[in-house]
């Protein structure tokens, strides 16, 4: 299956590199380019994207605004939007995996990085930047309300058996299905049930979502390191 992607930045020079690099990979194509949110959010529900690029800072509506109006439009349940972002530590990205974004990755990444993120997202999988991926997110959730706990979001937790919430904390620690199950003693298999009926309850679209939700509930606390 090919992986229809589609590109958001209003630097032309970077969309033109990121096509060059997208369309020489056998497994996907570029169906589009956006230089502007809105022109992201048309062409996405225009092209049916599987994987929006998106970048954060762009002119009118911007990478964050874009970001909630793909993930609240159930025409675009299945395009997963990944955070083009020149500085990985920074208060958008949490705001946009919030909003709904898949992941995010450093514009200075490597080729074969970013092709790997496509992919990663393309999969339903959380794609965290390999530089930030552990600390990152503990440390920005606990600004703001998110270290306290959402008690909207620790009742709707009450929905998961044991062995789920179990799974939950350890996708939160960043940990990839086959080190959760050597972890728990269970198959990658078993794993992926817990993650797929953690996700129906909890209503995330995807590994990202989870890891937002496990410490907006107050389910894993985030480090004071």
């Amino acid at each position: 299956m090919t992986i229809r992607v589609l590109l958001a930045d209003d630097q032309a020079l970077l969309r033109s590199a990121f096509r060059v690099l997208v369309d020489s990979e056998p497994d996907m194509e570029v169906v589009g380019e956006a230089s502007d949110g809105a022109e992201a959010v048309r062409l996405a529900t225009e092209h049916r994207a599987d994987v929006v690029l998106m970048d954060i800072r762009m002119p009118g509506t911007d990478g964050l605004a874009a970001t909630r109006l793909i993930s609240a439009d159930p025409r675009l349940a299945d395009v997963r939007v990944v955070i083009l972002t020149t500085f990985e530590v920074d208060d958008y990205v949490v705001q946009a995996l919030r909003a709904g974004a898949s992941g995010f990755l450093g514009k200075g990444s490597e080729p074969e990085e970013l092709l790997n993120a496509i992919r990663i997202a393309a999969g339903g999988e959380a794609l965290l930047s390999p530089t930030a991926t552990k600390g990152l997110i503990t440390r920005f959730l606990a600004q703001g309300d998110a270290g306290d706990g959402d008690p909207a979001r620790a009742e709707r937790l009450a929905a998961l058996t044991g062995r789920e919430r179990e799974v939950l904390v350890q996708v939160a620690g960043g940990h990839s299905n086959d080190e959760i199950a050597e972890r728990l003693e269970v198959s990658p298999l078993t794993v992926k049930t817990h993650v797929n009926r953690a996700m129906a309850k909890l209503g995330a679209r995807d590994r990202a979502q989870l890891v937002v939700i496990a410490y907006e509930s107050g389910l894993v606390r985030p480090r004071g390191d």
